[in-house]
């Protein structure tokens, strides 16, 4: 790992008790600007329990959701005249690009960018949100996987990007489960409040 590059600070208590668990870490150049690198020390959580009861069920094993928080280390350093705010449109811009990349070498199909919303961090940083929409057919079970994903990014004590992904209908209908119940009846609506309280609380 580069000696400059720290991971976010993410709500793991949160996590765990969601039953979400950590599958990846890893950092790596995200994007690059006209005189610096941008790297960006990521870690990737997986809703396990969510996976688990599906296998169970109808034995489909496959990811539901996801959510990653990142904290970018600019090398160089940006000059000092160049502020926070001279930098975000590029990060907001980079990050919704690296998003749509991510969800189309997942399988996913039509790739839409949606609405803009600005709310803040748990912290009270200005925290920019983007909605994405996707596709993914789902041959196993005979229907199509849409979900709805949200990307953040904003600037405290440096840039963070935290973002993630759910269906667009509780995973129990989709696998035809009959009166599923637990993590299987979920809904959307509870699906995205939790995405976005995840990202508002990290650090």
């Amino acid at each position: 790992m580069s000696p400059d590059a720290a991971f976010p600070v993410v709500p793991e208590s949160r996590l765990a008790r969601g039953g979400w668990e950590l599958i990846d870490e890893r950092v790596e150049t995200v994007f690059e600007l006209k005189r610096a690198a941008v790297t960006g020390a990521t870690t990737l959580y997986d809703d396990v329990r969510t996976r688990e009861a599906a296998q169970s069920a109808a034995d489909v094993d496959r990811q539901w959701r996801f959510f990653f928080a990142t904290a970018l280390t600019f090398r160089p350093p940006l000059a000092p005249g160049i502020g926070p705010l001279v930098i975000l449109p590029t990060v907001r811009s980079e990050a919704g690009s690296a998003f749509a990349s991510e969800l189309r070498d997942r399988g996913f199909e039509d790739v839409s960018r949606g609405r803009k919303e600005r709310v803040r961090t748990d912290g009270g940083d200005k925290l920019h949100l983007r909605s994405y929409t996707a596709r993914l057919p789902l041959a196993s079970v005979g229907t199509t996987l849409s979900v709805t994903g949200w990307v953040g990014v904003w600037h405290a004590d440096g840039f963070r990007i935290a973002a993630g992904a759910y269906p667009d209908r509780p995973v129990g209908e989709l696998i035809g489960v009959e009166d599923p119940d637990g993590p299987l009846s979920r809904s959307p609506a509870a699906y995205r409040e939790e995405l976005l309280d995840l990202i508002r609380a990290v650090e």
